[in-house]
């Protein structure tokens, strides 16, 4: 939600965030005007004339975030060998993250997918400095002061998500540090607890150096957070088959009918999303996956204004991404996939059939029984 695909990478779509549209101006407005130095260069063009500054404040800023998305990609590279999926790479306002199914628990391959990143971004720095001390000898311009920018904040970058602030890079290394000696959940709480203390102290330090470093140290209390919590269901859902927590009557609602008739099946069936076929099956009828076009939510419905219901058909507002898991699955692996999908649902399949559905909220049941059958187990 939110992000919206600009191209793809290795087969990897790559998605903008809206926060990064938002960010992107800022970024090319303190380019453009900086005049900090660092170890003797200006970190910025507000020493150039207008409008050379802000072409050049421009360039940087786009190759900053070009050099961001080479760090997740490395990410992705390193994970997908390994056997995960990558769901798509995303750039926001602080930055970029990979969305990884199925990361490997296994602690040589989570430090080596988590150590990638900073790797990319060291390379980037060394190639960028390399050539600002190279051409420096005869030439000094804005292309010089571009590679000098590149290459220092690339060093910082990687330089500090090195820094063991679960769940950045350099907490991961350290939750698979922790993972040798312990269990997948407790090595995670542990690094999340570090990760924590680290967002803790940012945060304090930010109201003597600058704001952002507090919004920084709020993501990664909150993503620790997160991280740790997804661990734990993953845990409790360890061994559930996807069957097991699925919804096994399915009701769906045609491509053609209305919005106000779909309404009436909302009231009637007490389901807030259905599955879109282009024709109702007959009745005790097998619907086969190709036979779904969409899925129908309570949100799509409330999209369109009431006065124009009576007109609106279903196949207008639903989505058209439709996720399928076979219903051996297990439901852990569901946890991840069902909270990227918009529509919050999956359909369940055997043999090329639907054979139910899950929601979030079916997801949030199972766990609460299962932890009440083990005695809160986490």
């Amino acid at each position: 939600m939110w992000s919206y695909e600009i191209g793809k990478m290795m087969g990897i779509p790559i998605k903008v965030h809206m926060t990064f549209l938002l960010v992107l101006p800022l970024f090319i407005w303190v380019f453009s005007t900086g005049s900090v130095r660092m170890f003797g260069e200006i970190v910025g063009f507000g020493d150039f004339p207008f409008p050379q500054n802000y072409v050049w404040g421009t360039i940087a800023t786009l190759l900053l975030f070009i050099s961001v998305l080479l760090h997740e990609l490395g990410h992705s590279i390193i994970a997908r060998r390994y056997g995960s999926n990558i769901h798509a790479i995303v750039l926001f306002i602080f930055g970029g993250v990979s969305q990884i199914e199925n990361i490997s628990k296994k602690p040589s391959e989570e430090a080596k997918i988590a150590v990638m990143g900073p790797v990319v971004s060291f390379a980037i720095g060394a190639i960028c400095l390399g050539a600002y001390f190279g051409l420096t000898v005869f030439y000094e311009g804005g292309l010089t002061r571009l590679l000098w920018i590149l290459g220092y904040i690339n060093v910082v970058l990687g330089v500090f998500n090195l820094l063991p602030a679960f769940p950045m890079d350099g907490g991961r290394i350290l939750r698979a540090h922790f993972a040798r000696h312990h269990t997948y959940v407790i090595a995670t709480q542990k690094a999340a607890f570090v990760g924590k203390m680290f967002a803790f102290l940012m945060g304090i330090a930010g109201f003597f150096v600058s704001i952002w470093l507090i919004l920084i140290a709020f993501f990664v209390y909150i993503g620790a957070s997160e991280e740790e919590a997804t661990t734990r269901t993953s845990s409790i859902l360890e061994g559930v088959k996807l069957r097991e927590v699925m919804s096994p009557h399915v009701v769906y609602a045609n491509a053609d009918i209305t919005l106000n008739e779909l309404v009436e099946l909302m009231f009637h069936a007490r389901y807030a999303g259905y599955p879109v076929l282009d024709v109702a099956p007959v009745e005790d009828e097998e619907v086969k996956t190709s036979m779904v076009v969409g899925i129908v939510t309570f949100r799509d419905l409330q999209k369109v204004p009431p006065q124009q219901r009576g007109s609106v058909r279903v196949r207008e507002v639903m989505s058209r991404e439709v996720t399928f898991m076979d219903a051996d699955t297990n439901a852990s692996d569901a946890v991840t996939k069902i909270h990227q999908i918009e529509c919050g649902r999956l359909l369940v399949t055997q043999d090329d059939t639907v054979v139910g559905i899950v929601s979030r909220t079916d997801i949030m049941r199972a766990i609460q029984l299962l932890s009440f059958r083990y005695g809160g187990r986490s």
